[in-house]
């Protein structure tokens, strides 16, 4: 069997609902190491469009408890169109955004909420849960760069922001649907931000 393929747990494992714990970046273990690279593999043969061959689920990011490993690490890598304009949409500007980050701590929140208008999916999640999931719209994260080695600011907004939610949910032993509202799922507010 294909390595990637067998690397997620499914949310019917109970490790997925264990809290994590910060990873000591001064002394990181070959295990662990070899599961952060394990993580950046899966969702790098996504980033590239691979992961028919590959036999896995596409995503564009990943935490630590969904391979296994109960530490603070989340790598996320895909592209976002940015309209350089909000009324020039005709020139769109293509960014990537790859993060590779242990210990995230979300430091600041928007009171605006957003979420996902074809509501969020996840690699550990295979039964389909219908809802939107309200997010902020926008977030501060500072957390360490294990690409760069150093301590980093994140300023994020829509998709990265949802993102980079959902992910320290993995961190906290949650997962998206928890926050659907469960007598109605697809239950908004006017001034919430569709994305």
């Amino acid at each position: 069997m294909n390595k990637l393929a067998s690397l997620v747990l499914l949310d019917t494992d109970i490790r997925l609902r264990q809290k994590s714990t910060n990873l000591d970046i001064n002394n990181i273990t070959k295990e662990e190491w070899n599961l952060i690279q394990a993580m950046q593999e899966y969702i790098d043969v996504c980033y590239r469009d691979e992961y028919e061959q590959n036999n896995i689920t596409p995503g564009i990011a990943i935490a630590a408890p969904q391979v296994g490993l109960n530490k603070k690490v989340i790598y996320i890598h895909f592209n976002e169109n940015e309209i350089e304009h909000k009324y020039l949409i005709s020139n769109p500007k293509e960014i990537e955004h790859k993060y590779l980050i242990a210990n995230p701590v979300i430091v600041s929140k928007s009171v605006a909420k957003a979420y996902l208008g074809c509501g969020e999916g996840c690699l550990s999640v295979k039964n389909k849960h219908d809802g939107f999931v309200p997010r902020y719209n926008r977030i501060i994260v500072e957390a360490y760069d294990l690409i760069n080695k150093q301590p980093i600011t994140i300023d994020a907004t829509g998709i990265l922001a949802i993102c980079l939610q959902h992910e320290i949910d993995h961190l906290d032993g949650k997962l998206y649907y928890d926050h659907t509202n469960k007598e109605n799922p697809f239950y908004t507010e006017n001034n919430w931000i569709k994305i």
